[in-house]
């Protein structure tokens, strides 16, 4: 398990995202808790955010998540659709009232979806059911290798 922004995350436009807010990566790194290396290595590409990290982040910056992770709503998986709400696996399990195991086996497309789980995860990330199921078909038929 992973708390790392896997898909979609840009640097460019984080970057820009930040100047166009006028802050400084020194501010930005002090007022949400982060280390200005992170800033600076998500800025240079080197790396990608943790998901809650970048959730702290962009609560400074007073902007989606989506601003700086760019995957269409027709394109995201599972988990793509948790890192929109900026939370990690525990905190979707716990607010769905799952295990995380069971959260990431579902993420992956590895465990089956019911209608009850669908409707709990959908409801907690504030999306309709049909799309979270559409978001899990799209993770059970990715190619090998694909990461979701």
């Amino acid at each position: 398990m992973t708390r790392r922004v896997l898909r979609g995350f840009d640097a460019d436009a984080f970057a820009a995202l930040r100047r166009r807010a006028g802050i400084s990566a020194s501010d930005l790194a002090r007022l949400s808790g982060a280390a200005l290396s992170t800033i600076h290595h998500w800025e240079a590409g080197r790396r990608t955010p943790q998901v809650d990290i970048l959730a702290a982040v962009m609560s400074v910056l007073e902007a989606p998540i989506d601003a700086v992770v760019l995957i269409a709503a027709e394109e995201r998986y599972p988990g793509d659709w948790r890192v929109m709400k900026g939370l990690t696996q525990p905190q979707l399990a716990a607010s769905a009232r799952l295990s995380t195991q069971i959260v990431q086996r579902i993420e992956g497309g590895e465990y089956p979806l019911s209608e009850t789980n669908a409707e709990a995860l959908a409801r907690v990330l504030g999306i309709a059911a049909d799309e979270y199921r559409a978001a899990y078909q799209r993770a059970r038929q990715r190619p090998a290798g694909t990461p979701v």
